[in-house]
């Protein structure tokens, strides 16, 4: 015992704390009972990932549906993957998503809570004095094995087909003594903290994953690394000081951490921590060639959150999507609530996906189409215009020339009870509504083939002098109707039905004329509507070029 208290000091000789100093100071949260504590721990290594803001959706809403908390950690130990801004990129991503941050990082810069510092980085000596403690309790031990040795000793173990690993009568440094310790670092030699291990490959471990179920491993009997040689830990030892200190009650990430499971159970038992629930998220799938896989960093454009806010789908429409994904009982609810926020919904981590949904892009469309189509026209305004100032500032710049202009294009078919989907994402605007602005417009003459060109020519003369911008839209379409006769047209469709050899066509025929004269589009809201909101001066112009034209 004398001999462990020696190794401690001699290894970490700055560290003077105990791990009571942290319990004491990090003491249980103040919550009502069942309210569960989640975290997301991203690494700073690159942009925000689908599928780690699919995590933190699941993390978010468990912590919601029981009046709980959700923070940021960021596990930023391998500092040599560490990219400039990650921070900043993860955090403010997850905010345009709405993944709103109860504590830890809310910024690039700034955190909020009193269980940090948020950031591996700067825990340093709290891993250390955890660490220093199991030396002392014979729990951990230094190994001075260098990468040659270490990469000698496996390929042995491949040799002679033996589990690979530092584990059993491979870990050569494991009853090294005080002695031996203390005369390689006065050596200069450099050493990392390995775990004791006290388990058997022979035993299993069982535990409850509260998404995939019952699941039983092997023990780990690995001695892994605890402490790097520059004193920080690996995320093993992390994960077990920071989610026992934060007291996170469900960690709740990807599944290819199932492996990890054994270690992690032991280490929060020989640490003397309550475990935390564990629960593993599929990833998301793709479909390539008929076969399911991951989705790729680098063959996927969708991977990277910032492709969603590119291509302008709203940051509400692509949340919306993923929690169909992640709850198989959300579109029921949806059904049934159709204007009820998504956080409102009673989210159960058992009815995730055990093995990985399919992205479907499609779908998502349709997700986003109902959503923007529920949105007023002054929200569809709001958002519009500040997608179009980050990803399209010539679009911009039209849209805010006069906004109340705009917002009467926006208008039209939108405030009703049944308001028309065609926009799925922003960038689909521009060219939906271009011809309502003169440097978007492009005139396109294109008749239907049933329409003699110099009936259409006839039509539209005699509809310039008729039409009136104060008519409503029972009105304005009675007029046309008050053409067709002079033209041969029947004013109604059913009596083009009962007699199509009698007529040359119907109503409707001449407002798809119409239409064409001062869109350029065969299919576009309600016309009325439309004429009004350009204008009576610039319809007529439009008209009258359509006359010239034909």
């Amino acid at each position: 015992m004398q001999d462990n208290i020696l190794m401690a000091d001699l290894l970490l000789p700055n560290i003077d704390k105990t791990p009571d100093y942290y319990e004491e100071k990090y003491p249980e949260r103040n919550l009502k009972e069942g309210a569960r504590v989640t975290r997301v721990a991203p690494s700073p290594t690159g942009y925000l990932h689908l599928g780690t803001l699919f995590t933190s959706l699941a993390n978010r809403i468990t912590a919601t549906s029981t009046d709980g908390i959700f923070f940021t950690r960021i596990e930023d130990t391998d500092k040599k993957r560490e990219v400039k801004g990650g921070i900043e990129d993860i955090i403010d991503g997850l905010g345009r998503f709405g993944i709103n941050i109860d504590e830890g990082f809310i910024s690039g810069e700034m955190e909020y809570g009193d269980y940090g510092p948020y950031q591996q980085s700067r825990r340093a000596e709290i891993y250390q004095t955890y660490v220093k403690d199991l030396i002392k309790k014979g729990l951990a031990y230094p190994c001075f094995c260098t990468a040659e040795e270490l990469a000698e000793v496996r390929e042995k173990q491949e040799s002679e087909k033996i589990r690979t690993g530092y584990h059993g009568e491979w870990a050569k440094c494991r009853d090294i003594t005080y002695e031996q310790a203390k005369a390689l670092i006065e050596a200069g030699k450099t050493f990392v903290v390995r775990l004791r291990s006290n388990g058997s490959e022979d035993k299993k471990i069982v535990f409850e994953d509260v998404i995939k179920g019952k699941i039983e491993m092997p023990e780990n009997d690995e001695d892994f690394v605890l402490l790097k040689s520059d004193g920080i830990p690996t995320y093993h030892f992390a994960h077990a000081i920071d989610d026992h200190l934060m007291h996170t009650t469900h960690v709740l990430r990807g599944d290819e951490w199932i492996s990890s499971v054994p270690k992690h159970i032991q280490l929060f038992k020989l640490l003397g921590f309550k475990l935390p629930k564990f629960g593993h998220i599929a990833p998301i799938m793709k479909l390539d060639n008929g076969a399911k896989r991951k989705i790729s960093k680098r063959k996927d454009p969708e991977a990277a959150v910032h492709f969603f806010a590119e291509q302008g789908y709203d940051p509400e429409s692509v949340i919306e999507y993923l929690m169909t994904i992640a709850a198989s009982d959300f579109e029921d609810w949806r059904r049934a609530n159709p204007q009820t926020s998504y956080k409102q919904f009673k989210f159960n981590l058992k009815k995730m996906s055990v093995s990985g949904a399919l992205f479907d892009e499609n779908k998502l469309l349709d997700v986003s189409k109902i959503k923007i189509a529920s949105m007023s026209s002054g929200e569809v305004f709001e958002k519009l215009t500040a997608w179009a100032k980050e990803f399209d500032p010539e679009f911009y710049d039209i849209l805010t020339d006069n906004p109340e202009y705009t917002k009467a294009v926006l208008a039209i078919d939108r405030d009703v009870p049944k308001p028309r989907k065609d926009i799925a994402k922003w960038t689909d605007a521009k060219d939906y509504l271009a011809y309502f602005y003169e440097s978007l417009y492009t005139p396109c003459y294109d008749i239907p083939e049933n329409i003699n060109p110099e009936d259409a020519k006839e039509f539209l003369t005699r509809y310039i002098e008729v039409y009136s911008p104060d008519d409503d839209r029972q009105a304005w379409f009675n007029r046309i109707k008050d053409l067709c006769p002079a033209l041969n047209f029947a004013s109604e469709s059913k009596e083009y039905k009962a007699n199509p050899e009698k007529y040359k066509g119907q109503a409707g025929d001449l407002s798809t004329v119409l239409r064409i004269a001062v869109t350029g589009r065969r299919n576009t809201p309600d016309l009325c509507s439309i004429m009004q909101v350009l204008g009576k001066e610039r319809a007529i112009t439009r008209i009258k070029s359509m006359i010239n034209s034909l």
